[in-house]
């Protein structure tokens, strides 16, 4: 049986919701077609996703090429122009059942791309059990800010949050699938509940989450905005087992210049407050940070205190952007940097990077942590390190295992040889049953 090939770039957002339309296009009968769901984060972004485009029809000629997210909202055009593609449709027609019945049918024009900014709902695709072995789950779209590098929010339209209980139901339902992890995704994640009755906070959506939920082991938060955690999620930091102590934070920059040409809401002194308090409360936090390299008006000066802030905010995965001009933002339209020093500048703060993961698996040796495996011999920690295994483990449990060293950017650990009940789990929680899957050496606990 054919089923749809999905190509996704950018984001965990897209990867979740490249699921929701393979369960649309196999539903419709469209199983034959190639489906990319293109990036538009950077110019190289859209770049490559043409250059994927045109490597996928080679690969299935045959095949039908539709061509949908960020890149084709914003650029509908550029691809519908490409000889490859077959039909264009935008980020909320991608969601709609309609849409891919119309494809399979070929009732349909071919650029179906609508105003995100007239979209004031979420989309009501659920994907009951994206991810092998933790599941994603989204529960915000769409950006209200308006930052001056950033193409997004003319992609994924204005913030729009999915319900508290909409989110505690699907999670209930992971739980009973067998998933011990969730994660909560969007694009501008702490201002979820802005456009919700009352106003609720993201702290509040997680305590409500681990409350009605007491047999979820693991909740994850993915990419948030350090200056808008509210007083609720920083008590949820602090006091709840079960909220991995691990933050990636949309940082940008360590300079409050280049933060102001920006647009964005924190200053310098701010991230490192953040860090310092959130590292009081948990110790054992772990920050990761998104940092754009060569900014434009970017002296290097300016760029020296974004390289200090990783040190300075004890940041431990970075993800480096060398800054590229998206065309319709105001940055494109200041004083550039030229590409050799932002290429420069990129590759020394991803050596900053290095150092600080290796100073970071360095302390880690003769920790006991709580590992979910995603393969037999790997699986992550709280703190969301790579973690591999010096004998085979099932798949898809919580082990608790001893580090004993350090391989390339990975730890390696060896299980207890006795039962461990795992803290804040449900074997220790007395609650839902016997508990799922959680293991030690190897075997059922």
């Amino acid at each position: 049986m054919s089923v749809p090939v999905l190509h996704t770039l950018g984001c965990r957002l897209n990867a979740y919701e490249s699921e929701a339309m393979r369960e649309l296009a196999e539903d419709a009968g469209l199983a034959n077609a190639v489906i990319v769901n293109t990036c538009a984060v950077t110019a190289e972004a859209v770049r490559k996703s043409q250059k994927d485009i045109r490597r996928l029809a080679r690969e299935n000629p045959e095949a039908p090429i539709i061509v949908t997210g960020c890149a084709a909202q914003t650029e509908p055009g550029r691809f519908a122009e490409m000889d490859e593609v077959t039909a264009v449709i935008g980020n909320t027609e991608k969601m709609e059942p309609a849409t891919w019945s119309a494809l399979a049918t070929g009732e349909t024009e071919p650029v179906q791309v609508n105003d995100i900014m007239s979209v004031t709902e979420t989309a009501g695709h659920l994907i009951d059990g994206f991810g092998r072995h933790r599941a994603y789950v989204q529960v915000q779209n769409g950006c209200d800010h308006r930052c001056t590098f950033c193409i997004i929010p003319y992609g994924r339209g204005n913030s729009r949050s999915v319900p508290a209980g909409v989110v505690v139901d699907q999670i209930k339902r992971l739980v009973g699938r067998g998933f011990h992890e969730v994660v909560l995704t969007g694009v501008d994640l702490t201002s979820w509940g802005a456009d919700l009755p009352g106003a609720p906070r993201l702290g509040d959506l997680v305590r409500r989450i681990l409350k009605l939920v007491p047999d979820l082991d693991r909740l994850r938060i993915s990419s948030i905005d350090s200056i808008e955690a509210d007083d609720a999620l920083i008590e949820a930091i602090a006091t709840e087992p079960r909220l991995m102590p691990h933050l990636h934070l949309s940082l940008q920059a360590g300079d409050d210049m280049i933060l102001k040409r920006m647009k964005r809401r924190h200053l310098r002194d701010d991230a490192i407050r953040f860090c310092e308090e959130a590292r009081k409360l948990r110790p054992e936090i772990t920050f990761g940070a998104d940092i754009i390299a060569g900014f434009p008006t970017e002296t290097e000066a300016m760029f020296r205190n974004s390289l200090a802030l990783v040190e300075e905010c004890g940041l431990t995965w970075l993800h480096v952007f060398p800054y590229s001009p998206r065309p319709g933002t105001p940055a494109a339209r200041m004083p550039q940097v030229d590409g050799a020093t932002i290429k420069s500048r990129a590759a020394r703060l991803r050596a900053a990077g290095e150092v600080a993961v290796k100073t970071h698996l360095a302390a880690q040796d003769g920790r006991i942590v709580t590992v979910l495996t995603e393969r037999s011999d790997m699986g992550r920690a709280e703190d969301f390190t790579e973690v591999t295994f010096d004998t085979p483990q099932d798949a898809g449990t919580l082990i608790r295992a001893t580090i004993t060293g350090i391989d390339g950017n990975r730890l390696t650990a060896t299980p207890l040889h006795r039962p461990e009940n795992i803290p804040g789990g449900r074997a220790q929680r007395g609650g839902g049953g016997a508990p799922r899957r959680i293991a030690a050496a190897g075997g059922e606990a």
